[in-house]
């Protein structure tokens, strides 16, 4: 099962949400509504009263609720109540708002487009831009971020080709690949970048991604040509992948006389969130 957690937003304001591969289905954090639609000060007290009194009631949506670990305001993973869009609906119901309406038509928005992108994964490519846009990534990271994912995209079709099993043994190959150009394993280039459960991707320089870009687009290619079967015999061509790429950072560096392996990350270059007036002034 696959969970991706993604920030919605309704009238500017945000919503953590969940969406479920295997039930095909999002999830809202049920505090974050509360807070949209209440505009309480105190949206978790707001949302413990009323789960109180709906259990009381005996209300089985309530019940039915479960938690999922959502990334908190001090950046933390923190147990929280969510619900999916029926469940939800329900649960609207009994808050007082006359954001109500205009919520609820909001979610299944929300549920729509995702079931869309789904059938046609060219809109998935679309909502990231207007996503990355949003949070402030100029047009060539963005373009570059892109053509990033379709390379992944690419190789990770390739691997299911040959026989590689998805969770482990892709991580693993991954792994073999960054390593390989990079000199640092996933986790440590992460750790390098100061990150936590950020996506490495989504922090790499320009040429961060350009080179990683070419180690998956050869280890891609090179796997078409030799025809590897299973996880073991993909171990050399994702070695042999990163080693193109390898290849290219040590001579760009050569010319530069510096590592092109940065500590640069995300926050450091974008501008602050909201800053939106600031972006056009520039």
């Amino acid at each position: 099962m696959t969970k991706k957690q993604a920030i919605q937003l309704f009238q500017e304001r945000k919503v953590r949400t969940v969406w479920d591969d295997e039930q095909e289905k999002w999830y809202f954090s049920i505090v974050d509504v509360c807070e949209v639609l209440t505009d309480s000060k105190s949206p978790t007290a707001y949302w413990r009263k009323l789960k109180q009194r709906l259990k009381e009631e005996g209300n089985e949506t309530v019940t039915n609720c479960h938690a999922l670990k959502l990334r908190a305001a001090d950046g933390k993973m923190r147990l929280t109540d969510v619900a999916d869009t029926e469940q939800l609906f329900r649960i609207i119901q009994s808050v007082p708002s006359p954001k109500a309406e205009p919520f609820k038509q909001w979610m299944a928005q929300v549920a729509s487009q995702r079931l869309d992108q789904m059938q046609d994964p060219e809109l998935s490519i679309e909502q990231a831009i207007v996503d990355y846009r949003r949070l402030g990534y100029s047009e060539a990271w963005i373009n570059q971020r892109i053509k990033s994912i379709e390379v992944r995209k690419e190789l990770t079709d390739e691997w299911k080709r040959t026989g590689v099993q998805e969770g482990l043994e892709f991580a693993s190959l991954t792994d073999i690949i960054t390593r390989e150009w990079s000199g640092f394993t996933t986790k440590q280039y992460k750790h390098y970048k100061g990150l936590k459960k950020e996506n490495l991707r989504d922090n790499m320089t320009n040429l961060e991604i350009a080179l990683n870009i070419l180690a998956e687009a050869s280890a891609t290619e090179i796997s078409k040509d030799r025809n590897p079967k299973g996880y073991n015999a993909q171990t050399q061509v994702a070695k042999e992948g990163g080693s193109v790429a390898k290849a290219a950072r040590k001579q760009l560096e050569s010319k530069l006389g510096r590592s092109v392996i940065t500590k640069d990350k995300a926050s450091d270059y974008l501008l602050p969130e909201g800053s939106e007036e600031e972006r056009k002034d520039k």
